[in-house]
């Protein structure tokens, strides 16, 4: 079944979600400090709390998607209440020396949305929930609003300004200077990329080369380092 915060579905001819009640929110907090146990058993060293891209924490944060009128919904204070429970779930889990980082979309690109604004003061509790990183995305919330990753990376650059929390870089990054030009005039501390590492999956590899610096191989491929 479809959940989501509130009943409203993505688009014209997609599901309409259910709405989640108390008990399940709580099965969800605890499906979550779950997933980072056993993520953390796995052997993973990072883990990254997704509250982007129309995802059920995206669905909390929006005003757009929540329209409940519980603890959980209304105002600011309402609607980032569930989404920081499960930060602080993940984070209470997480060892403290090892990150834990948290994707937003930092606007919804549509009037009365999620906004930048928010994104800021939403920042500024998840650092004091323990949170390392904010992983600066956007949009996805509606099917009728166009992604403009082009346009995402001074979002990094505000929240790592106004919140004092580090940030990432993501969309549209597919050239060593413009990854290197981002973390030297500090608009973010770390770059991500997605869609060119789907390109060329060696973009990592050809980018150390490129400026001299070390970087394991994978073992398969040390015969083709030069």
């Amino acid at each position: 079944d479809v959940v989501a915060a509130s009943a409203i579905p993505f688009g014209v001819g997609y599901p309409v979600p259910h709405e989640l009640d108390d008990t399940a929110l709580g099965e969800l907090r605890q499906d979550f400090g779950n997933a980072a146990r056993r993520s953390l058993e796995a052997g993973f060293q990072v883990a990254e709390v997704h509250m982007a891209h129309g995802y059920l924490l995206h669905s909390f944060l929006s005003p757009l998607a929540n329209r409940r009128t519980d603890g959980y919904g209304g105002n600011f204070e309402n609607r980032i209440r569930f989404p920081l429970e499960v930060a602080g779930a993940v984070r209470r889990i997480w060892p403290e020396e090892l990150p834990v980082l948290v994707r937003i979309s930092c606007t919804d690109w549509t009037e009365g949305g999620w906004d930048l604004a928010q994104s800021v003061r939403f920042a500024e509790l998840l650092k004091h929930q323990g949170i390392d990183l904010i992983d600066c995305s956007s949009g996805g919330l509606t099917p009728d609003t166009p992604m403009r990753p082009e346009q995402q990376t001074p979002f990094a650059g505000v929240i790592r300004r106004d919140a004092g929390i580090a940030t990432a870089a993501v969309g549209g990054i597919t050239e060593l200077k413009q990854a290197q030009d981002i973390v030297a005039d500090e608009i973010a501390d770390a770059i991500f990329l997605g869609r060119e590492l789907l390109r060329n999956p060696y973009w990592p590899l050809h980018a150390a080369r490129a400026v001299n610096a070390k970087m394991e191989w994978p073992p398969a491929y040390l015969r083709a380092r030069i």
